[in-house]
């Protein structure tokens, strides 16, 4: 393999990095989380959406568990307590994201099965993943690597993303679209291999944006 394309030692093997450092923020990310489902942030939605919505529930844990990684002797067990929901839910709802990916506030899961995105990637803010999806790992050529994913990112049914590659923000990715090369702002692709289509981006398919206070609070959580 060319120098200049070789992967990092380190691509593939776990990390701290999306991991939530202290339990400020991890309370905010997943209020951002629930209010892409809710529309609000309360005691109800979140009971409601955790014991009914299987990618609210991921959400829920995937978080938790990362930020149990970063705690001293990993919270005397309960991390690899929390590891073991976290597979259990992986093996129940066909979702598979680690717990240290870098994902910004909003996740929403939409559906479930066949969800796969590798550890190293990055994901934005507002964010919609739909069943069948998957951020994968390239491991040859210039786009050797994991995406990197804009703010309001639409990624639809089937969609596969490959490589190191950019997602604009408000881009949309068609149902079954392979995806990989580079996605300008507002893009909407589809086909195999995907191509442009549209600027007309993710408008109409991102709903209920986390509001800019709670951004803040996600941003600034001690």
């Amino acid at each position: 393999m060319n120098q200049m394309t070789r992967l990092p030692e380190t691509l593939g093997k776990p990390h701290r990095r999306g991991c939530p450092r202290t339990l400020g923020s991890l309370v905010a990310l997943l209020q951002a989380d629930l209010y892409r489902y809710a529309g609000r942030i309360d005691a109800r939605s979140f009971w409601r959406h955790f014991l009914f919505t299987p990618g609210y529930k991921y959400t829920v844990l995937m978080r938790s568990c990362g930020y149990l990684r970063t705690r001293r002797f990993q919270a005397f067990g309960l991390y690899p307590l929390s590891k073991w929901l976290l597979l259990r839910c992986r093996y129940k709802y066909g979702i598979a994201i680690p717990e240290y990916t870098v994902i910004g506030p909003g996740l929403f899961i939409n559906r479930f099965g066949g969800i796969y995105v590798g550890g190293d990637a990055i994901i934005g803010a507002n964010v919609n993943l739909t069943h069948g999806t998957m951020l994968g790992q390239a491991n040859r050529g210039t786009r050797a690597g994991l995406p990197v994913v804009g703010n309001r990112v639409f990624i639809g049914a089937g969609a596969k993303v490959i490589g190191h590659i950019h997602l604009g923000d408000d881009c949309a990715i068609g149902a079954n679209a392979v995806v990989t090369k580079d996605v300008p702002e507002n893009g909407v692709v589809g086909g195999i291999p995907a191509k442009l289509i549209s600027t007309e981006g993710s408008d109409g398919y991102i709903n209920r944006l986390v509001p800019q206070w709670l951004m803040q609070r996600c941003v600034k959580a001690p």
